[in-house]
């Protein structure tokens, strides 16, 4: 049986860091606890579960402020009744964005599109990128 190589780069580590923000939010879990039986981290390279760790952590330790961002773009969709993926993809995309800052807008924005396809809803796309292309300035209002 062929051994899989490990997983780099920071998609799969994005896509751990929501599964493990997921079932935190959805069991109200341990993150340390959830983080270590988190059978979805397996083949990940060092360096991609460092920064999958790293934006859990960031993500829980700024939880509050982002989810008041996330109010402040989306009004009309209060962050309790949101879907549990919308919400934690739009939270790794905007800790990404305010606070680590080391990637462009555009890829983090493009990444998050893609975990929402993955993982979300049919309109879950399309939200994600609405709410992230508002939050960089990016949303053109239509003409009158």
């Amino acid at each position: 049986m062929k051994q899989r190589a490990p997983r780099a780069g920071r998609h799969p580590a994005r896509r751990v860091a929501l599964q493990t923000l997921f079932e935190i939010d959805f069991n109200r879990a341990d993150a340390k606890e959830t983080w270590q039986r988190g059978s979805f981290r397996t083949g990940l390279t060092d360096e991609a579960a460092s920064f999958a760790w790293q934006l859990v952590e960031g993500v829980l330790e700024h939880r509050r402020e982002l989810d008041e961002e996330i109010h402040q773009l989306a009004p009309e969709f209060p962050i309790e009744q949101m879907a549990r993926i919308d919400r934690n993809v739009l939270r790794i995309a905007l800790y990404e964005l305010r606070v680590l800052g080391d990637a462009p807008a555009a890829a983090i924005i493009d990444e998050a599109v893609e975990l929402a396809k993955m993982f979300g809803s049919e309109a879950s796309p399309k939200f994600v990128n609405g709410v992230l292309a508002t939050a960089v300035g990016g949303r053109k209002e239509p003409s009158a």
